[in-house]
């Protein structure tokens, strides 16, 4: 009797023609003999696809599960504790960017007088993390709770709105700076535009939604000359794609306004410094510079003149974006129907009183008791403009916004604090 191998691949060619059908017809009415046979090896083959596929979907699920930086029984523990109100008519507020600036400084302002407050913040590197760390440390030390995530994570949003019914939310996470935008003007759009948007569509969905307070900026009035600079002023030529994405943030707000019903209040803020400030603001360069011996570059405008900003004290924005909060109105929609007119605000949040950059550093030299190596150079067309200056009449009739603090006042606070966190000891760096 021949063997398999004989019959399927025999050495006479005769034969092979003749066996070979007989033997594969042979084969195939064993396998395929009838319609049911055939239907259950086809059952078959799509269980075992299905069943791969699943597995492919556990595999990338639980390795999403396994490497997220959030979500869990205690991490939603911590959320809840953080967003605890200790106050009667107090609120429970998200902060987002709330490693930042302004985030941490308004983030302990609300939670000392009993407000819950929640942060997160993505610790991105344009300026060094290690102050934004060094911030988040003040902010765990006072109980408040701070996600490491992205604006732009919808289902981060999604999650933090589902373990916590916020009463508000204060947006002030965005890509800051208006000449880093020309080396990197994909991160504006990702943060400012689109991380917005995320936002946005997490409140307007809320139950109830919350009102949202954010950080627009005074770069919107971009080569607007008409002075001091006022809400009804127009903003339709920035000088930036900061001020551009910023501009373009107060219509996007406007927009989930009138759709969504959400009460919206946008703050245009001028030139904030401080304590815990931000290492690519001049006053804090020209700090570094002068205290390390090295020029500082002082820029000049057109005919030399000098530069002016309305620099604005931390302490006095964080008055105004509280007030903003506490006059914010309620939004009026219920998982993203409207059910009535919202407020909708702008506010000018500045000092009133600009200063020129010479005697901003003037100022530095007389509280570091070193004298700065200025190198005066002509303004780069790169989006900065000459002055800022703020009508706040606005602000102050409807939330009581009145600055305090003057520069020179404002920098003796902010050049103590420079000495003692970067340890200089009679003008020499403690290593």
């Amino acid at each position: 009797m021949p063997s398999l191998e004989e019959e399927l691949f025999p050495s006479t060619p005769g034969k092979f023609k003749i066996d070979r059908a007989h033997t594969m017809n042979r084969h195939f009415h064993r396998c395929f003999g009838s319609t049911s046979t055939m239907f259950l090896w086809a059952l078959f083959l799509v269980a075992l696809t299905a069943s791969y596929l699943s597995f492919q979907s556990f595999v990338y699920t639980s390795s999403r599960y396994f490497t997220a930086s959030w979500g869990g029984i205690q991490w939603e523990k911590q959320i809840r504790h953080s967003a605890q109100i200790h106050r009667s008519n107090g609120m429970s507020v998200l902060v987002t960017g709330a490693a930042g600036f302004v985030g941490s400084h308004v983030s302990l302002a609300l939670k000392k007088r009993g407000d819950g407050v929640v942060g997160i913040d993505n610790f991105n590197n344009y300026y060094d993390p290690s102050l934004k760390r060094a911030r988040k440390s003040l902010l765990n030390n006072q109980g408040i709770f701070i996600v490491e995530g992205d604006i732009n994570d919808a289902r981060l949003i999604a999650k933090l709105f589902d373990t916590v019914a916020f009463t508000h939310v204060m947006h002030l996470a965005a890509q800051a700076g208006v000449r880093y935008a020309m080396e990197n003007p994909h991160s504006y759009v990702h943060s400012n535009i689109a991380g917005l948007v995320t936002l946005l569509e997490a409140c307007k969905s809320a139950n109830p939604q919350p009102s949202v307070v954010w950080a627009s900026s005074s770069s919107v009035y971009g080569l607007n000359e008409k002075v001091p600079f006022s809400e009804s002023d127009r903003t339709d030529q920035p000088a930036s794609l900061y001020a551009a994405t910023k501009k373009a943030g107060e219509e996007i707000t406007h927009t989930y306004n009138h759709i969504y019903g959400l009460s919206i209040t946008g703050l245009r803020f001028f030139t904030v410094y401080g304590p815990w400030g931000r290492p690519d603001m001049a006053y804090f360069s020209f700090t570094r510079n002068i205290l390390q011996g090295k020029p500082i570059t002082v820029y000049r405008g057109k005919d030399r003149a000098d530069l002016a900003r309305d620099f604005t004290f931390i302490d006095d924005i964080v008055k105004g974006c509280v007030g903003s909060l506490d006059t914010s109105g309620k939004s009026t929609g219920s998982g993203g129907k409207k059910r009535g007119p919202a407020p909708y605000r702008i506010f000018n949040l500045g000092n009133t009183s600009p200063v020129t950059v010479p005697t901003l550093v003037s100022l530095l030299e007389r509280h570091l008791k070193v004298k700065a190596k200025r190198n005066f150079v002509d303004m780069p067309g790169n989006g900065d403009v000459p002055f800022t200056h703020a009508n706040i009449s606005l602000a102050h009739r409807e939330l009581g916004y009145k600055p305090t603090t003057d520069l020179a006042t404002g920098l003796k606070k902010f050049v103590k604090w420079y000495l003692s966190y970067y340890g200089y000891n009679h003008g020499k760096a403690v290593n």
